[in-house]
C-alpha cells in the first residue's frame, strides 16, 4: 500500500502584534489631548484662583459709607414692592443668663473635634475667650 501523500500541516499563525503596536498611531494623538485637557485644567484653576483672590481683596478694601438705606435688587423683582422692617431693639439679656449661654458655647466648643493644628488653635483661643467673659465679674450687656 502507497500511502498517499498527505498534505503538509497548516503553518502557524503568525504571533499576534500587541494593542500598542496595532495602534501605534493612536498614541500621539491620546498624549496630545492629555496635554490640552491638563493645561486646561491649570489655566481653569488658576483663573479662579486669581478671581478669589480680586473678591477678598474687594472685601478688605472699606467702602464708602452710604448716606442712603437703598437697597439693591435684581431688575426681576423689581416689579414686587419690597419691605424693609426697621431693626427692632431688644431688652438687654440679664447677666446670669449670659454666663450661661456662655458656659453652654464653651461646652460646645469642647465637643467639637478640630481636624488640623490651625482649626485646633482658633477653637482654643475661642475657648479661652469665653473662659474670660464667665470669670469676669461683670458683663457688658449685649
Amino acid at each position: 500500500m502507497e500511502s498517499s501523500p498527505s498534505p503538509p500541516p497548516p503553518p502557524p499563525p503568525p504571533p499576534k502584534e500587541s494593542f500598542a503596536r496595532r495602534h501605534k498611531f493612536f498614541w500621539p494623538l491620546l498624549l496630545t489631548v492629555n496635554l490640552a485637557v491638563g493645561a486646561l485644567l491649570y489655566v481653569a484653576t488658576r483663573n479662579k484662583d486669581t478671581g478669589a483672590e480680586a473678591e477678598e481683596v474687594a472685601k478688605e478694601v472699606p467702602s464708602a459709607p452710604v448716606a442712603s438705606t437703598a437697597v439693591l435688587v435684581p431688575e426681576k423683582t423689581l416689579t414686587t414692592p419690597i419691605v424693609v422692617e426697621p431693626v427692632k431693639a431688644h431688652k438687654p439679656i440679664p447677666e446670669n443668663e449670659q454666663r450661661q449661654l456662655f458656659k453652654w458655647m464653651l461646652e460646645e466648643k469642647r465637643k467639637t473635634k478640630p481636624e488640623n493644628a490651625l482649626e485646633k488653635k482658633r477653637i482654643d483661643e475661642e475657648k479661652a475667650i469665653l473662659k474670660q467673659f464667665i470669670r469676669a465679674k461683670s458683663i457688658q450687656s449685649i
